[in-house]
């Protein structure tokens, strides 16, 4: 079992303490560090090992909630504009990545993606004091079209 199938089980089991809210097509998180202050991820549920393993109604669903995590994100965190990523190279399972981005970074940041510009082994912990109310605050941004 890859990260991203664990995270799901443990979601479904109520057990996982990064979960924002349920939607449609998956769990959104709250990523474990935060090398940029809201940096999320949307975990497909059912897991699959691709965007192009599911069928057109998931997939649109998917890509939806993508740009629904989004709008929240917007609005709560008052970043200049999203990025969106789904990798899945290191954890062969659906899953975006979508990262907040800022004017305050400094330039040479601002324009490379945030996994090449940031140091993620030194990013605060989510799950320190910090971010609850960011987590708190989300979780209302989400309720609105949460499942």
């Amino acid at each position: 079992m890859n990260l991203i199938e664990e995270r799901v089980a443990m979601a479904r089991a109520g057990t996982n303490p990064f979960v924002i809210s349920r939607l449609a097509s998956g769990w959104v998180v709250i990523g474990d560090v935060q090398p940029l202050p809201g940096y999320c991820l949307l975990l497909a549920d059912p897991v699959v090992p691709s965007l192009n393993a599911l069928g057109l109604r998931e997939r649109v669903a998917f890509l939806s909630d993508m740009g629904l995590v989004g709008d929240a994100l917007l609005a709560v965190t008052g970043c200049a504009r999203m990025n969106y990523e789904i990798w899945g190279n290191a954890e062969p399972a659906l899953h975006a990545h979508i990262m907040p981005r800022y004017t305050s970074e400094p330039h040479d940041k601002r324009h490379r993606p945030a996994c090449m510009g940031y140091s993620w082994g030194d990013a605060p912990q989510s799950s320190e004091e910090a971010y609850m109310g960011l987590i708190a605050e989300l979780r209302k941004a989400t309720a609105a079209f949460s499942v």
